[in-house]
């Protein structure tokens, strides 16, 4: 059984005109040079200040969405099919729904450049990914090494064959708590039990088994190429032990896996299928052939299935599962190297840069409007990174820790001298286990941290954080990541709210005037 959360009409209509909003007339409705498609309102926001009234530039993603899980529209697709240029930001931070369908609609010839991935080019820096939830389980995604010919080509992960004493479940929950079903062994496995993931990209789902014992699941990869043709790219076996020792027996003399983040690979180059993990000793990573592995799903990780109706596909009610969970809200498709490089107000100039630079070689003529847009705004950004700089330092170095909703703030904390202390998202549809609970308020009180952040994007998804920070007598503040709302609408906005907000919070001199 496949379960999809339906996308509603209302809500369709409500984000289109939420986009129409944003970007005052459509594209091609003005007297600009060029149309240019963004994925995202940041993006938008620089290109419009680099670009002027010689562009007409709309977002993909609309204020209040998500990168990360937003889901195009038609109209998106009509503007991208438009658009003289379409920017996006790169290093895996969009939806691959995103990424495909740009590159199925925009015209042949069309640029469509990914500014954070030469980001370095352009004087910015980027930093790697670092996942560390501490969940007192295995976290295990799914994950794509190894290059792959043609643009906009993917790989397709199928499970083609499950032994074991229960059913297997592989689900993605968005952050509105509905699930999308990847792999549902119930009815049998067919072509339907798979999903697709760009090049080098990872991704997190909940896995969940019905019964305590030793499983073996097989998996096969091919390389699925926009031209409608495919490649093999390898085949595999891993292990799976469910429950107390005593039901697996099968897996002796196999290296445990039971903690920490791994993923099952497939590596499109190599044609391989295995199990990445990272070396506790060293921090370097490792692959493991899926015969010398068992993954571990012990007895801790038995929960019930939840009670709202859009979970029947799991069992009834209240029926015990084991469950090594998604544990990132909403789909969060990554890869190595963090995307969220705007954080760090010198990047936003590099990212300016980048952007003076394809302007002006898609329209020559505009040139000289280009580079003295670039230039106005590019004093300005300077100016900004001085003026956060300035107001996180009276922040106490003690008190300079972030504990949010969301891993966006790397690049944040990087260069303006803070330490994140913790993201929090709650495993979706699901009550955190008690220990994840206390977890978070032993770090809150051993980090005497004065107050946790939301982001206005996730703030319904929120609620454990908000009851943990009431419950420790901490403040409860706003802090902005990947997307806009109707309070903050560019920016400049954004990061100085974020400073402000932060000095304010946390014990500094900030001011939460913008």
């Amino acid at each position: 059984m496949r379960t999809t959360a339906p996308r509603t009409t209302a809500l369709a209509l409500a984000g289109a005109l939420l986009l129409a909003g944003c970007s005052g007339s459509g594209p091609g409705a003005s007297d600009a040079a060029l149309t240019v498609s963004t994925t995202t309102a940041v993006i938008a926001d620089l290109v419009r200040r680099v670009g002027g009234e010689r562009v007409d530039v709309t977002s993909i993603v609309p204020h209040h969405g998500d990168p990360h899980s937003y889901e195009p529209s038609p109209g998106d697709t009509a503007r991208v099919a438009r658009a003289d240029l379409v920017f996006s930001n790169g290093l895996l931070l969009e939806e691959p729904g995103i990424m495909k369908m740009i590159h199925n609609n925009a015209r042949e010839g069309t640029p469509k450049v990914e500014i954070a991935d030469e980001l370095e080019q352009f004087g910015g820096t980027v930093i790697e990914l670092e996942e560390d939830l501490g969940l007192d389980v295995l976290w295990l995604g799914w994950a794509v090494e190894g290059e792959v010919a043609g643009e906009g080509a993917h790989v397709r992960t199928s499970a083609v064959q499950l032994t074991g004493p229960g059913d297997l479940h592989v689900y993605l929950t968005d952050t509105l708590g509905n699930p999308t079903g990847y792999i549902d062994s119930t009815d049998g496995l067919d072509a339907k039990d798979s999903f697709t993931l760009p090049p080098e990209a990872h991704t997190h789902v909940n896995w969940v088994f019905t019964r305590p014992g030793t499983y073996e699941l097989t998996v096969r990869g091919r390389v699925e190429s926009l031209d409608g043709t495919s490649t093999d790219a390898g085949q595999g076996t891993v292990t799976f032990t469910v429950g107390g020792a005593a039901h697996n027996k099968a897996a002796e003399g196999r290296r445990t896996l039971d903690g920490g983040h791994a993923d099952l690979a497939v590596d499109a180059r190599r044609k391989a299928v295995y199990v990445r993990t990272d070396d506790k000793a060293t921090g370097e990573r490792v692959r493991l052939p899926g015969t010398a592995v068992a993954l571990n799903v012990p007895d801790r990780a038995r929960q019930r299935v939840p009670k709202e109706p859009q979970y029947r596909f799991l069992g009834a009610p209240g029926k015990d599962i084991w469950v090594l969970p998604q544990a990132v809200i909403g789909k969060h498709v990554h890869g190595d190297l963090d995307p969220h490089a705007w954080g760090d107000v010198s990047n936003a100039e590099a990212y300016v840069r980048r952007i003076e630079a394809e302007l002006a070689k898609a329209d020559p003529a505009g040139r000289a409007v280009y580079a003295r847009n670039a230039t106005t705004y590019l004093r300005a950004l300077a100016a900004l990174h001085k003026n956060v700089a300035a107001t996180l330092a009276t922040v106490p170095a003690a008190h300079r820790k972030l504990i949010t909703t969301h891993d966006a703030f790397g690049y944040l904390a990087k260069a303006y001298g803070m330490e994140v202390a913790g993201f929090v998202v709650p495993v979706p549809s699901q009550e955190p286990s008690a220990a994840e609970v206390e977890k978070l308020r032993r770090t809150i009180r051993e980090k005497r941290v004065p107050a946790v952040f939301l982001e206005p994007n996730l703030a319904a998804r929120a609620d454990v954080l908000r009851r943990v920070a009431r419950d420790e007598g901490v403040g409860l503040c706003t802090i902005y990541g990947d997307s806009f709302d109707d309070k903050v609408h560019d920016y400049v906005g954004m990061m100085r709210h974020n400073a402000a907000e932060l000095a304010r919070c946390l014990g500094g001199k900030g001011s939460t005037t913008r």
